[in-house]
């Protein structure tokens, strides 16, 4: 299966803000023609001149839309509040309903702070000019969350082979976890290949896939575990009305960044804010339970295997 992320798919035909000034003749390599990647780090550069700098008076945050935003509201209250008292400026909770309305209001300058999903950096970062920095991690700094392939719990289906003929639900094309990672997996260890082998479904977030799951709504889902203890543990879901059939090797989690064009002053501010966050007690620790603290994180190595999925799908990061 070939799955090319043009941004008409991608972006779900979304319309962009203008184009910036004429690009300049830079190093780009994915990155649309309105960034520059000067030091090569793959992600984009601050804009040269100074009045391109964005200093807003109200900092725009999201989180990536794999579940509930108005739970989600709640959730990060309490570390808006900090960031709000960090950076001296307002901060608020933006609560995007997709991958594709959160990539389109960081480009258009709408959004300045934001948790993009693990599969989605990689476009957000070449479209969005999205320049992530940190990841939720343990107290010992480990990260990272597992792909499974779940099923009813009397599903026949009882190893990803069986899969063959029946129906699989992805959440987003942009998703690791919930497309990119089992295409990939599928096909190169089990000679699956989506829509020749198996039929496919979108449910648009991992709780609409586990919960499809639970109540037998679809035959099968690729979800990103993460989400599904978060689930389990706020009793959104069973344990045992779904069995695991396959479990991947461990990625990275969520990607937390700010736009390319933010003034570099309140871009340490935001930094600063995220890495003196106090865990203890937050309403992020009683949510996240397995994490404890920011870890600082590099696009260019930290997601290497995401690009590498990515390649195997014959995923470009074509932003046309």
């Amino acid at each position: 299966m070939k799955f090319v992320a043009s941004l008409a798919l991608v972006l779900g035909l979304v319309a962009f803000a203008p184009q910036a000034q004429a690009a300049e003749d830079c190093h780009r390599g994915t990155l649309d023609e309105r960034y520059c990647d000067r030091d090569f780090n793959l992600t984009a550069d601050l804009p040269s001149d100074p009045a391109d700098w964005v200093d807003p008076d109200t900092i725009i945050f999201s989180y990536t839309p794999v579940e509930d935003p108005a739970v989600y509201a709640k959730v990060w209250d309490g570390f808006i509040q900090h960031m709000s008292e960090v950076t001296g400026k307002d901060v608020v909770f933006f609560p995007v309903q997709s991958y594709a309305a959160q990539y389109e209001a960081m480009r258009s300058g709408r959004l300045h702070v934001a948790g993009v999903n693990t599969g989605g950096n990689p476009v957000a970062v070449s479209c969005a000019g999205f320049v992530p920095f940190a990841m939720m991690a343990s107290a010992d700094g480990s990260f990272g969350y597992e792909m499974e392939i779940i099923v009813p719990a009397d599903s026949d289906i009882q190893a990803p082979g069986d899969l063959k003929g029946r129906t699989l639900a992805f959440t987003s094309p942009t998703s690791n976890s919930g497309f990119k990672a089992p295409s990939a997996i599928l096909k190169s260890e089990f000679g699956l290949e989506a829509e020749k082998d198996f039929e496919t479904t979108f449910s648009g977030k991992h709780d609409n896939s586990i919960l499809g799951v639970a109540n037998k709504d679809y035959e099968a889902a690729a979800v990103a575990n993460s989400v599904l203890k978060r689930m389990i543990d706020r009793d959104a879901v069973d344990s045992a009305a779904y069995r695991t059939v396959y479990k991947s090797q461990t990625f990275p989690t969520t990607g937390y960044g700010h736009a390319h064009n933010l003034h570099p002053v309140v871009v340490a501010r935001i930094k600063e804010a995220f890495f003196s966050f106090d865990w203890e007690g937050s309403d992020l620790q009683a949510e996240f339970q397995k994490e404890a603290r920011f870890v600082s994180i590099h696009h260019k190595s930290d997601w290497n295997v995401i690009r590498k999925i990515d390649a195997a799908n014959g995923v470009s990061y074509d932003c046309k």
